[in-house]
């Protein structure tokens, strides 16, 4: 994960997530896949699909006819078509993660029509799309899954419920990096196994959960205070004996058994004489 799009904000509640990216990079896989982990995180979830309506253009075009829906509605066409259909389904999916207070996770948003937009080469629709989109608020977070547009071909062609050109893929795929809103994206590198993908994901999306859902957020790990140690392992400290006088000579007479031999019975007492 090459760049990350936001601060971490514990207290915020996570509103609206959104993937976007070339076809083939495994949006909707992992959308689905952020929506239930979010979900048995305790934080519910609804998996929200804002599809332009392309895939759809593309098979009425083939029913009549025509190779694609460029060639059956023109490319402005094609451009408003997708603006609107991708308006509207980013509108419903808002309105209803309103009402029910779940957690929006965008299976594409309005950064991919802007990229679709330059991508057709129709620049001036992307201020009229812009103009409609900003109704719309900016996602908490917004993850580009970069992949190689070969990679993204060859997904494609396996899964074989569309095709897309390799021009068209490598076209979409600077169209992206080209956005203004690309430094606040946060990129992963959607080449990497579907489970890796998912991985990456999740562990910079756990930063927004709340500091209940993570015991240990905001918590930093510090040493415990040192022990005091017992009474007998404390060092005692033996002051240097300070230079004295010379006392005088002391006699000593005893009045009984000499000092060496008593034994503690009847010992009489010690006579102390200073000599002048």
């Amino acid at each position: 994960m090459a760049r990350s799009s936001g601060i971490r904000r514990d207290k915020a509640r996570l509103r609206t997530v959104a993937l976007i990216g070339i076809d083939g990079s495994g949006k909707t896989t992992q959308a689905h896949r952020l929506a239930d982990a979010l979900t048995a995180a305790g934080r519910p979830a609804t998996y929200r699909r804002n599809a332009s309506g392309r895939r759809w253009l593309g098979r009425l075009a083939h029913r009549l006819g025509r190779p694609d829906a460029q060639r059956l509605v023109g490319r402005d066409g094609v451009l408003a078509v997708e603006s609107v259909l991708r308006w509207l389904a980013i509108a419903a999916a808002l309105l209803s993660c309103l009402l029910t207070g779940r957690t929006a996770v965008m299976d594409r948003y309005s950064a991919c029509q802007y990229a679709s937009i330059r991508a057709h080469g129709g620049h001036r629709w992307e201020r009229l799309a812009r103009a409609g989109y900003r109704l719309f608020p900016t996602p908490q977070v917004t993850f580009l899954l970069a992949v190689d547009p070969a990679e993204a071909y060859r997904r494609i062609e396996q899964r074989g419920t569309d095709h897309e050109t390799m021009g068209w893929l490598t076209a979409a795929d600077t169209a992206y990096r080209d956005l203004p809103e690309y430094p606040t994206f946060v990129l992963v590198d959607a080449g990497r196994p579907a489970e890796e993908v998912t991985e990456q994901i999740q562990a910079h999306l756990a930063t927004w959960l709340p500091s209940a859902d993570r015991p240990d957020a905001g918590q930093t790990p510090t040493a415990s205070p040192p022990a005091e140690p017992l009474p007998s392992e404390v060092p005692q400290q033996v002051a240097s004996p300070s230079p004295v006088a010379e006392p005088p000579s002391v006699v000593t007479t005893a009045a009984g058994p000499a000092a060496g031999e008593r034994t503690g019975r009847g010992a009489g007492p010690l006579v102390a004489q200073a000599r002048p």
